[in-house]
């Protein structure tokens, strides 16, 4: 693993990763905290502070994490690529100098990555030069210093507006269809389910995707405001031009607890409050749902059953409630049984059973074979993880990629070029016509981030 200096940051890639000299001068960081009346209250205080376009974001209800500048950009690709960029990153950080005035999980320094679903790409690793975040009534600032030198504390003067560059709205948007148009991905559907009533397997997830064209370059800013504020429940996250509001919590891993939010069978809600309650008491009961989330939620259990002392599994799942949709919901928690980091969970997990099937192979194989299409990093990890190894990851769902594809030097493409993904579980009694209208529930927030 090795590095190179690139616009003032160190660009390393694995698995056809170049080779570059190591970092000789330490990075020195440090978190200071922050007068939480210095931020604005509501769902996207935070994500208003991103002086660019391409930082980082990790949000949820107000509290959580931005960046911006970078003090390393891992690449990484193959099975490997979650220890190859843990690997990375602790040698990164093995000679740091962290002087950390706060000590709450995402202080000191952080990274944020965003994973492939499959074995093939690139996935991206990036550790910002300047961190905001928040936990309730405490917030913070972390700066990360490539020249080896211990200046000044971090300060709020970060948080200048004049800093920050004018948001772009993406102008007038055009939809297409991508690997496929709706009548062919009902028919793949329909394979899916013909394989399935064979006995072949148990279920499997499908996607789609459709591509956006913009009349003027995206900004991910305008994407990140609107979707933290739309859909303040769920996890508002930025990454190298991936960008989406995931309402599944992959895993969050704090101080040896370990905490999975598993989402699978969906309803579309219908904008009227009487019939949403009667859907949802319509979900809570139906049979083809049910049977989906518990393929779900067993394979996120048995996954986490080796890294684990305990496991608690609730007996049925509820209903959340969503601006778009009604999810059937399982949280599920545990203990862990030593240090185990919050990525090395995170692969443990992938892919679960709610964004590929049951048997796992079986479901991936099929995938392969008859979906038609790259997902590159929709439904693969994403999230933070400190230098503790604790953190959050999600799944990347409800989400878009700018412009497509990412090199060492960042995202690559037209930037007026967006690619948006939804997937449905696709079991024996599954109807390809009512997935497709639940892949177009799933596409809603998206759009409607899109909206100018």
């Amino acid at each position: 693993m090795s590095s190179l200096p690139a616009d003032d940051a160190h660009t390393m890639s694995k698995a056809g990763v170049s080779d570059a000299r190591p970092a000789v001068t330490p990075l020195v960081v440090r978190t200071a905290a922050l007068d939480p009346a210095l931020l604005d209250d509501g769902p996207g205080a935070l994500v208003d502070l991103l002086p660019v376009s391409d930082g980082v974001a990790w949000v949820r209800r107000g509290d959580g994490l931005v960046g911006w500048g970078e003090a390393l950009r891992l690449v990484t690709t193959g099975p490997g690529r979650f220890e190859d960029a843990a690997r990375a990153c602790r040698e990164a950080l093995a000679s740091a100098v962290v002087r950390d005035e706060v000590g709450l999980p995402g202080t000191g320094p952080v990274a944020f990555g965003s994973f492939t679903f499959g074995d093939d790409g690139p996935s991206v690793v990036v550790v910002p030069r300047v961190v905001v975040g928040r936990r309730g009534d405490r917030a913070w600032v972390t700066t990360i210093d490539l020249a080896g030198s211990l200046g000044p504390a971090p300060s709020a003067d970060l948080l200048d507006p004049a800093h920050r560059s004018p948001v772009v709205s993406p102008g007038a948007v055009s939809y297409a269809p991508g690997a496929r148009d709706e009548d062919a991905w009902t028919d793949v559907v329909a394979q899916g389910v013909a394989r399935i009533r064979s006995g072949a397997l148990d279920k499997v997830v499908l996607a789609r995707d459709v591509v956006a064209v913009t009349e003027n370059p995206v900004d991910a800013r305008h994407l990140l405001g609107r979707l933290a504020r739309g859909y303040p429940t769920a996890w508002t996250f930025s990454v190298a031009g991936m960008v989406g509001a995931t309402p599944e919590l992959l895993a969050r891993a704090e101080r040896g607890l370990v905490t999975s939010r598993v989402l699978a069978g969906t309803v579309r809600r219908t904008g009227n409050d009487d019939a949403d309650l009667a859907r949802a008491a319509q979900l809570a009961h139906s049979s083809k749902d049910l049977e989906e989330h518990e393929y779900a939620v067993e394979s996120v259990a048995r996954a986490l059953e080796p890294y684990c002392s305990s496991t608690n599994v609730p007996e049925s799942p509820f209903v959340l409630d969503l601006p778009n949709v009604l999810h059937l919901a399982t949280d599920v928690t545990a203990v862990l049984r030593e240090h185990t980091t919050s990525l090395a969970i995170a692969a443990a997990l992938h892919p679960t059973a709610a964004v590929c099937g049951t048997p796992t192979a079986a479901a991936r194989d099929l995938i392969t074979e008859i979906e038609g299409m790259d997902r590159a990093r929709y439904a693969g990890p994403v999230g933070w993880f400190g230098a503790d190894g604790d953190g959050e990851w999600g799944i990347a769902l409800r989400s878009a990629e700018i412009g497509g594809g990412v090199h060492p030097a960042g995202p690559t493409g037209d930037p007026r070029s967006v690619r948006l993904f939804a997937g449905c579980g696709v079991v024996a009694a599954s109807d390809p016509a009512a997935e497709l209208r639940e892949s177009e529930a799933k596409l809603v927030p998206m759009r409607y981030a899109l909206d100018a």
